[in-house]
């Protein structure tokens, strides 16, 4: 196979945008219709990225603020848990001494130990959550708004040709609620389907299907012939059914040197690697750091399930040090690159967890007060914003909103929070209606 850089004044290894809009709709199943469409939602990011960006760590489940980020000492042993707390780097802000690499980063990070919403049932929280918005029911679980990811990823587009706007790692979470609804398929998160620590880590979407090399691709005739025969073979799976606007970049994408680059993490240092941890939450944040580096604008790495009714200790001892390690190495390494004021980090879950632990040794839902985390982004750190009651029950001061949230958020990447979409039945929606960002931050 001849070196890809011999192709790298073309956009796919041979094929231009206006050559593939030319011979490669038909071929590969998509109406032009899609692949304008898909166009036109790149078409706004073609150059070097001028914005800020955002990686979120989403605590699927709901992780429990009173062992991390919001302990309770002085409370009886049935509130307080297992935990001790640590100091920081900021004097009078302490934490769980099982986030002792935050602690020592700390004055990059704000954490806001007074968010509240009022419903404590995973999808519906999920929801409100990641769109701003209260609508699943237990009886009506299908998404009602996009999520924050896919708004990013309408208002501002990628930064980069090719590079998809909005990624989830390893995937999207359960519910669903993280892509785009009405605002199309284009703005659907790109998931990359495999856990970046796992041995000979590559990303299905993006690997080149058998008997497909960059150089066939240059002649029209091979090129028609291949895709004649992946088309059927793709019919006969079913996959095309599913084919979005969204992968009408998928040419390009699998055969340009740029977006496959980006997801190789495999280049980089193995002290680095190390840095990280060698679990899949380490390596998701770094491959996420290279994604924001090489133009995607939203990031969201899932990690795993929180809901800890039972034997919390046990759950939480195998899901906190990664956390710990992987947001901390991110932060670090975000400064040394001189990036950190241009990605902001952002830790959340759909709700917290009950102050009083259970008889099965667990902690339940709780909404009424819990705590997030934001770090780098420009956004001010070292600080505490809000404050819980004495033992954690409720919001004792500034109270802070899913809404409030996410305006924090589109604020801090420059999307203006006057922004409305036309819903299914044409009606504006605001993305964040009475939300307002964060004082202070």
């Amino acid at each position: 196979m001849r070196d890809i850089k011999e192709h790298r004044d073309r956009n796919t290894a041979g094929i231009s945008r206006r050559r593939m809009l030319q011979i490669g709709a038909p071929a590969l199943g998509l109406s032009l219709a899609d692949i304008l469409q898909a166009r036109a939602t790149s078409s706004r990011s073609d150059g070097a990225r001028k914005g800020k960006s955002l990686i979120v760590f989403w605590t699927h489940g709901g992780l429990s603020q009173q062992d991390t980020w919001d302990m309770k000492p002085n409370a009886p042993a049935e509130y307080r848990g297992m935990y001790q707390p640590v100091a920081t780097s900021v004097p009078g802000i302490d934490i769980t001494e099982r986030f002792p690499h935050q602690s020592r980063v700390m004055e990059h990070v704000s954490l806001v130990r007074s968010v509240h919403h009022e419903n404590g049932i995973h999808a519906p929280s999920a929801h409100w959550m990641q769109t701003g918005y209260f609508g699943p029911t237990l009886a009506r679980n299908a998404a009602q708004r996009p999520s924050f990811g896919s708004v990013i990823s309408r208002a501002i587009g990628a930064g980069a040709p090719q590079m998809p706007a909005y990624v989830t790692i390893p995937k999207s979470e359960a519910f669903g609620y993280q892509g785009a609804v009405y605002l199309g398929k284009a703005f659907n998160p790109f998931e990359v389907g495999a856990d970046p620590n796992s041995e000979g880590f590559k990303v299905p979407n993006l690997a080149l299907p058998d008997g497909l090399a960059p150089e066939s691709v240059e002649d029209r005739r091979a090129l028609l012939k291949t895709f004649d025969t992946l088309r059927r073979d793709i019919d006969n799976s079913g996959v095309l059914e599913g084919l979005d606007a969204f992968k009408a970049q998928a040419l390009e994408m699998v055969t340009g040197d740029h977006v496959r680059q980006a997801f190789n993490i495999s280049q980089e240092d193995d002290a680095l690697r190390d840095r990280y941890g060698r679990h899949q939450f380490g390596q998701s944040a770094l491959l996420a750091r290279r994604l924001v580096e090489a133009g995607s604008t939203c990031v969201t790495v899932n990690t795993g399930y929180w809901d800890h009714h039972n034997e919390i200790e046990q759950g939480l001892e195998s899901l906190l040090p990664p956390l710990d390690q992987a947001i901390a190495a991110l932060i670090e390494d975000l400064k040394d690159r001189g990036l950190l004021d241009d990605v902001l980090i952002y830790c959340a879950g759909e709700f917290g967890r009950t102050p009083l632990i259970n008889g099965h040794a667990g902690r339940d839902h709780w909404s009424n007060c819990f705590t997030v985390m934001f770090a780098g982004g420009g956004l001010r750190g070292g600080q505490i914003v809000g404050a819980s009651e004495k033992w954690g029950g409720g919001v004792r001061e500034r109270l802070v909103t899913p809404l409030d949230l996410l305006a924090t958020v589109y604020e801090t990447l420059g999307i203006s929070l006057d922004t409305h979409f036309e819903d299914g039945s044409g009606r504006p929606v605001s993305i964040v209606d009475t939300g307002r960002p964060i004082a202070g931050l």
